[in-house]
């Protein structure tokens, strides 16, 4: 029998699935096409998520630690007795140090409308625990995005074709977000040039005309040497920016210390050649930027997304299909969450960066209650070994609500069994493409897993927080959630009919959508980031490199792991990508059993020589599991937990390494 349902994992694109069916299990994951985007086909990740389903991994009942914290082990119990031992703990950490010594941590990338923020958020708030800034990635994106456009729809796949140009900066729809890779490529059988902005040599910049190498951090310079050179010849568009926008004159300033030969030295690439991609930009109509988030992952994440989506309002891009940018359309439904029924309080709020820090020195009050779900911290995090060593705390009372027995899960006292976007209800919304698809349970609930909805309307019953009229679990939760969408939405989703944005599947930003700002104009120069920025708006942070860690250690997504999920799973043996003149100047050859290190920690594993990446830089891949390397340490253990210029995310590529061979280091 094949079932229809929708992805919800954390990739742009939301693909609509056919899955087969027999006697209550999947038999096979395949594509449909009710999401016109995806028309059909999916990535070789969610292909195989049946091996996460009914793997050994897989949590199949409520269980307490037994042993050592990290050892993985745990007795079952029935889900009375886990729940009101969660419930107790609960109630002891508030009346001892006050609600705000239980921190609950999620972040839900993975996760759609039904399954984050719903009566967990009623928890947390009545019951006044500390607040979670969910900062880890797309914050520094998503407030340059708010504070330019009011997060304004943007252009959105199908319009790639119209494009003459497109620049794809910081992102690798190789690995993520695949979708689009074919409406680029109809783009470039078209004649529209393709510049790829990014550190490594990834199949799409292969395939680019012109690939800008660019050292990590730098992206802020190159594009306000970009901005300068269009101010400079002629190419902004001054009418526009006269009519549109405010703090033109503002930014033009800041740019102006920016030549193409400075940025270039900065960046760390050929001047002719940045030259030629800002001439390119001045010149090309319709002119398309698709900013990734890769640029975000350092020091200067915020200002480098500022500077680069407010380039198309300098050139005058906007106002014909194919140009403009794109970026997350995740606002373009315009749904609040008005059913939430609790008002949040003015509790401590902890960066979720600094959980390592909120777990080892946090004293007023102490964390005395960790409750994770939604995510797996120990290897997705910033600081890893101080994270597991406040996980180790014996006064530390830790709770993780999972489908698999993460890394993070060896460390809790009360593992609690969840079940994944194939055994229950929720809304794969698309971030990429303007979509959103219901995802509905499809086969028999393995073991005794629940539901966030079903577990979280049981705590909260226990500890007294759900009223009457309010869900108590995933059905009623779903009727609530439909009924409460915007517009037909709701209606829509209930008929099985893929739902319309109130923008429509593909706007023409200043044509079909303005910005979402109070004056209805681009804020080039917003004045709350100039005072909260560490050097001010479009400013630069030199590189932290040192003479002991030279090398910039980044770890971009892959193929295979949507963040962590999936990360259990078999994998041949991860490898240190490094440029063969860095791996020369170490003596080190392919193939060669290396050390990465700094003064947070170090990671062992074998080492890839390939001019796949730009010297001085060196890769290993985003969401590995602590099985993925020889020492039990991942790439986040050299991370350290300094916080980007805006918005508090995290600066993984700013991590600075060394490498050596392992048996000489």
């Amino acid at each position: 029998m094949e079932v229809e349902t929708a992805c919800p994992l954390d990739c742009p694109d939301a693909c609509s699935l056919t899955v087969t069916v027999g006697r209550g299990r999947v038999v096979k994951i395949d594509g449909s096409r009710k999401n016109p985007v995806t028309n059909g086909f999916i990535c070789a990740k969610v292909r195989k998520f049946d091996e996460l389903v009914y793997g050994p991994e897989r949590l199949l009942y409520p269980a307490v630690r037994k042993g050592r914290k990290g050892d993985g082990q745990f007795k079952r119990v029935t889900w009375d007795v886990a729940l009101e031992l969660v419930a107790d703990k609960m109630r002891a950490a508030k009346a001892k140090d006050g609600g705000a010594s239980i921190l609950p941590y999620s972040y839900g990338g993975s996760n759609g409308l039904l399954t984050q923020d719903n009566i967990d958020a009623q928890i947390w708030r009545r019951f006044g625990t500390s607040r979670l800034a969910r900062t880890v990635c797309a914050a520094p994106t998503s407030a340059a995005n708010m504070a330019l456009y009011g997060k304004m729809a943007s252009t959105t796949y199908q319009d790639y074709p119209a494009a003459s140009l497109i620049i794809l900066w910081g992102v690798n729809p190789s690995a993520t977000g695949i979708h689009l890779i074919p409406y680029v490529r109809e783009a470039q059988a078209r004649g529209a040039k393709l510049v790829v902005i990014d550190p490594r040599t990834t199949p799409v910049a292969r395939s680019a005309d012109i690939h800008l190498a660019v050292r990590p951090g730098t992206d802020v310079g190159v594009a306000l040497a970009i901005h300068r050179f269009l101010f400079a010849n002629g190419f902004a568009d001054e009418a526009f920016l006269r009519e549109h926008t405010h703090g033109a004159d503002k930014l033009r300033e800041r740019a102006e210390s920016w030549t193409l030969e400075r940025a270039a030295s900065v960046a760390g690439v050929d001047p002719k050649a940045l030259e030629q991609v800002a001439r390119l930009y001045g010149e090309s109509s319709p002119a398309l930027i698709r900013c990734g988030w890769g640029l975000e992952r350092n020091r200067n994440g915020g200002n480098a997304a500022m500077a680069v989506l407010s380039l198309p309002a300098v050139g005058g891009k906007f106002g014909v299909r194919g140009g403009g940018y794109s970026m997350s359309n995740s606002a373009s439904w315009n749904i609040d969450r008005t059913w939430i029924g609790a008002e949040e309080p003015e509790t401590r709020l902890v960066n979720m960066n600094h959980l390592g820090r909120a777990l080892t020195e946090y004293s007023d009050p102490p964390v005395n209650v960790l409750f994770v779900y939604n995510c797996n911290p120990v290897v997705t995090v910033p600081d890893q070994r101080r994270i597991v060593r406040g996980l180790e705390r014996e006064d530390l009372f830790t709770v993780v609500f999972e489908q698999v027995m993460t890394d993070t899960a060896m460390y809790a006292d009360v593992v609690l069994p969840a079940t994944t976007f194939l055994e229950g209800y929720d809304f794969a919304k698309a971030y990429g493409p303007i979509h959103m698809g219901l995802a509905r349970p499809i086969v028999d609930v393995v073991g005794e897993s629940r539901s966030n909805a079903d577990v979280f309307g049981n705590l909260a019953s226990r500890l007294g927080l759900l009223h009457d009229d309010e869900p108590a679990g995933e059905l009623d939760l779903l009727v609530k959630v439909l009924d409460s969408l915007p517009g037909t939405i709701g209606a829509d989703l209930s008929a099985d009919v893929p739902p319309s944005a109130p923008c429509g599947p593909a706007p023409v930003q200043f044509v079909d959508v303005f910005p979402n700002t109070p004056d209805r104009k681009v804020a080039l120069f917003p004045a709350e980031y100039e005072s909260s920025a560490p050097m001010g708006l479009y400013a630069f942070q030199p590189d932290p490199a040192t003479e002991q860690y030279p090398l910039a250690l980044i770890s971009p997504a892959s193929d295979r792991t949507i963040t962590s999920t999936l990360g259990q799973l078999p994998r041949p043996d991860v490898k240190l990508l490094m440029h063969p003149v860095d791996a020369e100047a170490r003596r080190l050859a392919d193939g060669d059993l290396v050390r990465i290190y700094n003064e947070l920690g170090e990671v062992h594993c074998p080492l890839q020589v390939a001019p796949a990446i730009r010297p001085g830089s060196v890769s290993l891949p985003k969401g590995l599991w602590r099985r993925s390397t020889r020492n039990g340490a991942t790439g986040t253990a050299l991370v350290p937990d300094a916080l980007t210029d805006i918005a508090g995310g995290a600066c993984f590529n700013d991590a600075r390494v060394q490498v050596a061979s392992l048996p000489t280091a």
